[in-house]
C-alpha cells in the first residue's frame, strides 16, 4: 500500500510553526523537550527543522501544549496529506463508478458513491 508522501518529497509543503510557538512561550528546546519526556532537545530540534516528523501521539502533545491544533502547528504536512488523500478518492471513486453489482453488493456500492458525493459537497459547501 502506497505511503502518504514525507514532507522531504517536497519542500514546500516543510512549514510548521513549532519554533514560533515555542519562542512565543518562553520555553527552550530542552524545556520542551522535557514537557515531551524526550531525553534532550535533538527531537524537537529536528521536528522544527522538519527533518522528522513527530510521532501522532508527540504531534497531539505538540497540540495540548500550545493549544494549537496538530493542522495548523503543521500546515505543510496536512496540505500534502490532503492532496494525497484528495488524489487516492478522485481514484476510488473512478474504481467504484465502474464497477457493477447486484443485490446487497449494489446497495454497499451505492453507499460508497452516496458518501463521496455527500462528502465532496460538504467540502465545497
Amino acid at each position: 500500500m502506497p505511503q502518504i508522501p514525507s514532507p522531504e518529497v517536497n519542500q514546500r509543503h516543510l512549514d510548521n510553526y513549532l519554533r514560533t510557538h515555542r519562542r512565543k512561550a518562553g520555553l527552550s528546546l530542552r524545556e520542551l523537550g522535557m514537557l515531551l519526556a524526550y531525553a534532550d532537545e535533538c527531537a524537537v530540534s529536528r521536528h522544527e527543522r522538519s527533518k522528522t516528523q513527530p510521532p501522532i501521539l508527540i504531534a497531539i502533545a505538540y497540540e495540548v501544549i500550545f493549544r494549537t491544533p496538530v493542522a495548523a502547528l503543521f500546515p505543510g504536512m496536512r496540505e500534502t496529506v490532503e492532496l494525497t488523500i484528495e488524489q487516492r478518492l478522485h481514484r476510488f471513486e473512478e474504481e467504484l463508478r465502474q464497477r457493477n453489482g447486484k443485490g446487497s453488493r449494489a446497495l454497499q456500492l451505492a453507499q460508497k458513491l452516496a458518501w463521496l458525493n455527500e462528502r465532496r459537497n460538504i467540502k465545497g459547501a
